[in-house]
């Protein structure tokens, strides 16, 4: 089966709290696409600032959205505080909801640029690398 069902699903840390700092950042590039292979979809590009994440995902028609997301924040928050990544003193926490849009075929381009834009877009949330 050929598909191409793309999404930017874009979620915030809860209160908008800069909870995701360089080395939360680092563990949710590589757990957000470890999970989403699990849900058969493909994580194409990441944007991610101290108070919320941006991911472009490329979508299997019978991936569930609801169950990604759940997995991504719930599981996130589990696995950082289990093995204590980041900032000790504030644990990471998300807000409630999430946003999808759907990205066509054409549009893909733009989204990539969009998301590589965030720390350009919100730079008092820019990620400092330690």
């Amino acid at each position: 089966m050929h598909h191409r069902l793309y999404c930017h699903v874009v979620w915030t840390t809860r209160e908008r709290l800069p909870l995701i700092d360089h080395d939360r950042a680092l563990f949710l590039r590589r757990y957000l696409p470890s999970i989403a292979r699990e849900e058969r979809a493909a994580v194409l590009a990441l944007g991610i600032v101290s108070t919320h994440v941006h991911v472009l995902a490329r979508v299997h028609p019978a991936c569930q959205i609801a169950r990604l997301l759940q997995r991504w924040k719930g599981g996130s928050t589990f696995v950082c505080r289990r093995d204590g990544v980041g900032n000790a003193g504030a644990p990471l926490r998300w807000a409630k909801g999430y946003s999808v849009i759907t990205v066509g075929p054409r549009a893909l381009p733009r989204a990539y640029a969009y998301l590589a834009a965030q720390p350009r877009r919100h730079p008092d949330e820019a990620i400092a690398p330690s």
